[in-house]
């Protein structure tokens, strides 16, 4: 029922559409950014209301679960081959931002401030390098998605193959830039920006140490697509180049 009805509205809706979210998908990620930074946005990670410590923890987990899932599951090739019979393929990439932008916001909107301190940095010149590291790191992410295909990444690149009546294929297996040292520089930025903070609070301590963990299981998943993706490119790519941070790489 669903394909016919949207092959009846046209191209020009799934531009629309692709568009649509591509805003919605940019507009979390600056409050995202606002988020971990405590700046510009109404909540931040250290604001909200405050419940009892272990009520608030179990409710901030549980939210990370609910995030994990739905970008996790979305994200496998089996959901897509089944959502794909329900979402046309033009829009498969755009839904799955939108789905991924909603959960986020609806996390933060959630969110439950811990703010017992970690650890404090009182030292001025320390503090203003984790501020640049900070901002360094979303630098970074932000630079390599547009390194391997920024608009493929969010969904503009389909939908505009799409509305041009050509077939999408498959972003090619480069190693431009950043991708040289490390194979993930996208997630190496936003590391880099969760645990850059002057003042470590228990709550942004969670959501860093979650999130890492995360980052490090979905990487494993990832990969193993992207080995049968482009084959045996990307197992000596992978052997060659570190995972994360920019160690010595690996001679013959």
């Amino acid at each position: 029922m669903t394909q016919p009805i949207w092959k009846s509205l046209g191209r020009p809706v799934a531009l629309i559409y692709g568009l649509a979210t591509y805003l919605i998908s940019l507009t979390t990620f600056l409050y995202t950014v606002g988020f971990v930074g405590n700046i510009f946005v109404p909540k931040s990670i250290d604001d909200g209301p405050k419940g009892s410590y272990g009520q608030s923890l179990f409710i901030n987990l549980g939210l990370f679960f609910l995030f994990a899932l739905q970008h996790s599951v979305m994200a496998r090739k089996w959901f897509k081959g089944w959502w794909t019979r329900l979402v046309p393929q033009a829009v498969e990439r755009s839904t799955y931002v939108l789905v991924s932008s909603l959960v986020l916001l609806f996390f933060f909107w959630q969110w439950r401030p811990l703010t017992v301190v970690v650890w404090e940095v009182e030292y001025p010149p320390a503090q203003r390098i984790l501020e640049v590291l900070f901002w360094l790191g979303w630098l970074i992410a932000i630079h390599s998605s547009f390194l391997i295909d920024h608009g493929d990444l969010f969904g503009l690149r389909q939908v505009r193959l799409y509305t041009r009546g050509q077939a999408y294929t498959p972003v090619k297996f480069q190693m431009p830039d950043l991708y040289r040292y490390v194979r993930h520089p996208i997630m190496m930025g936003i590391l880099i920006a969760f645990w850059s903070t002057p003042v470590m609070t228990m709550g942004h301590f969670v959501f860093a140490a979650a999130s890492t963990a995360y980052i490090l299981l979905n990487i494993r998943h990832e990969e193993q697509e992207l080995v049968e993706l482009y084959g045996a490119a990307y197992r000596e790519y992978r052997r060659r180049i570190p995972m994360l941070f920019p160690l010595p790489r690996r001679k013959d």
